[in-house]
């Protein structure tokens, strides 16, 4: 029997239905576009969220871009990003003419590196070309980066923050979400993360007021909100009164139903996931480098179940040949792609992104995989010689 790197067909099966008949109720309703299953969504959001607004928009790359159009971001400002990541992170910033500055990771979380982050701020300050305004921290394969340490740097330089949970929503550091010290997180529903939808969609969450409002506006092309009308009269729809250059970035009602009913049990999927992850970690901590480490306080939601082994290609092709699926990210960090290459990085270059880019692989990690198949999954790398 065939192993699923991510099973999303065992999730949909478990919930008997209730998938189905959300999106047939959105399909019959006619409301395809904002219809009141995205304002329903977007109310649950908030609240699993721990925040005060959650915007839903078309993808997780936009929903990071919403923010920085809020802000400003224009030509001359840098903003901090980790190199080893899914190169959205990174692509949203000269979107803006804006110049992305690439900092190294821990190397044992693979998250951004608070020192290095500093180094890199203060470097960019004293070489005085770029002028430092936003940091986009990375919750990579699931787990929170370090948000007080790096939102301490923030406020000693005058710095937004955003935590890209594109991997990591649902995360936390004991008990609170990143957006206890990020101004934003934003949030990615593509099929394959930990709540994802059947298509394209993504989240903006936020406990400022006016931020909220902006970004409401920008992303149903700059149409004017409460704020905007507030010492104006405008009798017709606000949508046709343009207060900025914004953009069509919309959840479909028919994706937002999907999430409701995945929203309701994900709590429980997180539980499931870090049991599954426990148990790789014991079983498998003979037979590799460095099974992953999980810091006191933390939760991850386990987007990604990723170890490291010194023969790295060598276990994926092995693998392959026992019928488990593995998968590397990211192969190519974003500071060595052809895109990105010319553009800076912290001081020192990126050493540890370099070196983990070459070790590791992630195995099968969903909500439903059951401990029989984990077992032929451990017994296939415990059983790889090279």
């Amino acid at each position: 029997m065939s192993i699923a790197f991510i099973d999303l067909q065992a999730q949909r099966r478990r919930l008997n239905g209730r998938i189905e008949a959300a999106v047939m109720a959105a399909v019959e309703s006619g409301a395809y576009v904002m219809g009141p299953q995205v304002r329903e969504f977007e109310t649950m959001l908030a609240e699993f969220g721990q925040a005060k607004h959650a915007l839903s928009c078309a993808n997780g790359t936009e929903a990071l871009v919403l923010p920085l159009m809020a802000w400003g971001i224009r030509p001359g400002d840098a903003v901090f990003v980790p190199s080893f990541t899914f190169c959205a992170t990174a692509e949203v910033v000269p979107w803006l003419g804006a110049t992305p500055v690439f900092v190294d990771i821990d190397d044992r979380t693979y998250n951004m590196d608070p020192a290095h982050l500093e180094a890199a701020i203060e470097a960019t300050i004293a070489e005085g070309r770029l002028k430092p305004k936003v940091v986009i921290a990375v919750d990579l394969f699931g787990q929170p980066a370090d948000y007080p340490a790096i939102r301490a740097i923030c406020d000693k330089h005058g710095l937004k923050l955003i935590s890209d949970s594109a991997q990591g929503f649902g995360c936390t550091l004991d008990g609170s979400h990143p957006l206890k010290w990020a101004d934003v997180t934003t949030a990615s529903f593509f099929p394959a993360k930990p709540l994802g939808c059947y298509g394209d969609g993504g989240a903006v969450l936020t406990d400022d007021d006016d931020l909220a409002q902006e970004i409401d506006s920008y992303r149903v092309h700059g149409k004017a909100v409460a704020k905007d009308l507030a010492d104006r009269t405008f009798d017709h729809d606000p949508k046709y009164l343009n207060m900025r250059v914004g953009m069509n970035s919309r959840l479909d009602t028919v994706q937002a139903a999907v999430l409701i009913e995945k929203l309701k049990v994900f709590d429980e999927e997180i539980e499931w996931r870090n049991r599954i992850a426990a148990r790789y970690n014991e079983m498998l901590t003979p037979h590799v480098t460095a099974v992953p480490f999980v810091p006191a306080g933390n939760v991850s939601n386990w987007a990604q179940y990723t170890i490291e082994h010194a023969n790295r290609d060598g276990l994926a092709a092995h693998l392959k040949a026992e019928g488990v699926p593995s998968a590397v990210y990211y192969p190519i960090p974003c500071h060595l792609q052809p895109a990105y290459q010319h553009h800076p990085r912290g001081p020192g270059g990126l050493p540890v992104t370099e070196a983990k880019k070459e070790v590791v692989i992630s195995l099968p990690m969903h909500s439903d995989l059951d401990e029989a198949t984990q077992d032929r999954i451990v017994a296939a790398v415990a059983s790889f010689k090279g």
